[in-house]
């Protein structure tokens, strides 16, 4: 089992904030062992849960996987020829912080399909929440696990114009209370929230304006609103055409891949959520970036390039924010990698649907260097035209979060 030092620079020095955090998660990691009951005498290795959503069936329907504790290996759970059903196209997923829902955004049919999480991983539909805006495209939950968002491509039932967010509210059982419409720029593609301030980032792959919008969260109504400086719709430039968007765990960065550059674009966030591009960047990718993740230790950042078929790797300054290349700075996917996950509990396994070949592939990251080598056994055969990736913590919430 590794021990990794939550929040460690790239220097010698440290601050005592940093030290604590680290006493934190190595602690949590060494509950961990307890928590899965992982002692000599018990053979439960399953760390986590994998669910892959899949759209080439109508419905689609969403594959499911156990993580093996040791390897990261993946093995298909339930019954995997009829495993859970989704709604028309599904295209994005996300779980609760507790890691027992996930919910699916079916873009075939407007709404989001709630799951519940069995003590054996699969996965249990619990009922549909229309969006208030037509074609969602993302997903997002706060924290506290109060409130999602969902970007729509189109405000009501209308098929152009404007986009919207729609807001749910989460009730104590986990099911959605009606959705609150907030209008937003063009064709929202993605979304992300701030995990130590109340900011939410809106992707807006307007092809005149592409931007990224962001609001302000009223962490008891949800309400929107818009940063200072910004509106609804005019928010801050983020290069061609960007694709995605994930905020470092300390609150401090933002980044955006844009697959017409292929670049990563950095942000600096300021007071009340403004953003600041990075002085240095943007930072070259591979072909088409469309996904990326920060891992849980705010020290590496990983891009999903499509047209590559690669991972991209870089280490994060701790200090500025600013990725750099690291050794085996790409690692090899299948072919179209277009969604990517990380395991929340040792942080260390990640994993990318690979949307042209039906398959989801494994990779271990180096926590001493960030650098990823393939997992045994992959990629994994999963049902035509992976989507999106989601992964819960088996039997615990997670424990790689980095506290303040």
């Amino acid at each position: 089992m590794y021990f990794q030092k939550t929040g460690q620079t790239k220097s010698s020095t440290r601050t005592t904030d940093t030290v604590s955090r680290a006493i934190k998660t190595v602690a949590s990691i060494a509950s961990l062992s307890v928590a899965f009951g992982l002692t000599a005498c018990t053979r439960d290795y399953t760390l986590a849960y994998l669910y892959v959503t899949t759209a080439s069936s109508s419905p689609g329907v969403i594959n499911q996987y156990a993580v093996d504790y040791q390897s990261g290996a993946l093995v298909q759970i339930g019954d995997v020829k009829n495993p859970p059903t989704a709604g028309k196209n599904p295209v994005a997923s996300v779980a609760t912080p507790n890691a027992k829902f996930i919910y699916v955004v079916n873009q075939g049919d407007s709404n989001v399909q709630e799951f519940a999480v069995g003590s054996d991983g699969t996965l249990t539909s619990k009922g549909t929440f229309a969006t208030t805006g037509n074609t969602p495209t993302a997903i997002a939950i706060d924290t506290a696990g109060k409130f999602l968002f969902v970007t729509c491509k189109y405000q009501g039932t209308n098929t152009s114009g404007a986009g919207a967010v729609s807001v749910f509210s989460i009730g104590s059982d986990n099911s959605l209370g009606t959705a609150v419409n907030v209008n937003t720029a063009n064709n929202p593609v993605s979304v992300a929230i701030a995990n130590f301030n109340p900011t939410v980032y809106v992707v807006s792959q307007d092809p005149t304006t592409p931007q990224i919008i962001a609001f302000t969260e009223d962490t008891s109504t949800g309400a929107l609103t818009p940063v200072a400086g910004t509106t609804a719709t005019a928010g801050f430039a983020a290069g061609v055409q960007p694709s995605a968007i994930a905020e470092d765990p300390t609150g401090r960065f933002v980044y955006v891949t844009d697959r017409a550059a292929n670049q990563l674009i950095g942000y600096t966030v300021l007071s009340g959520g403004v953003l600041l591009p990075m002085v240095n960047g943007p930072f070259a990718t591979g072909l088409f970036p469309v996904a990326l993740l920060v891992d849980p230790r705010g020290e590496y950042i990983y891009v999903s390039n499509y047209n590559s078929k690669t991972i991209s790797a870089y280490a994060l300054n701790v200090s500025n924010g600013t990725p750099s290349g690291v050794a085996g700075t790409s690692a090899t996917t299948g072919t179209g990698p277009n969604a990517i996950a990380l395991d929340p509990a040792l942080g260390i396994y990640l994993y990318t649907s690979n949307t042209q070949e039906a398959s989801v592939s494994g990779l271990q990251l180096n926590p001493s260097t960030g650098a990823l080598a393939g997992i045994q056994n992959t990629p994994y055969p999963s049902a035509g035209s992976p989507t999106s990736v989601v992964i819960v913590a088996n039997g615990s919430h997670p424990t790689q979060v980095l506290e303040r």
